[in-house]
């Protein structure tokens, strides 16, 4: 089974609504994402898939994500939905699904951390 990963970042402040604690007031996270694609053939160049077109993918997500308030976006702004990274790796998630070409191979997981030692990880079953 061969394993690639894609990392990039974006700045976004958020906040979580009806939490008690410090996460409930307005602060902004570097949130680093990392995307693990899976398959055990690879193609004709010796590549499970082009390391090019999963970043592309990642920077159309991101660029909606980065330098805003994740909570004024279409996906958090439903009451009950707070901009977690565990709400945040499952919708890059779901997102990027759509949007890569994925013949032969899966979207394993994706990874959102909030900062260097917090971090969650979406999956599908």
């Amino acid at each position: 089974m061969f394993q690639v990963f894609v990392q990039a970042h974006f700045d976004a402040a958020h906040f979580i609504r009806n939490y008690d604690g410090n996460c409930a007031k307005l602060h902004g996270h570097r949130w680093n994402v990392v995307v693990c694609i899976e398959g055990r053939q690879l193609d004709h160049l010796g590549m499970l898939i082009d390391f090019s077109e999963v970043k592309q993918s990642i920077r159309e997500k991101l660029k909606l994500l980065d330098h805003s308030l994740l909570n004024d976006l279409a996906a958090f702004g439903i009451e009950g939905v707070n901009p977690t990274a565990e709400n945040l790796a499952q919708q890059l998630y779901t997102e990027l699904k759509k949007d890569l070409v994925l013949t032969n191979k899966r979207l394993a997981w994706v990874q959102v951390n909030e900062s260097p030692d917090a971090w969650a990880i979406f999956k599908e079953d």
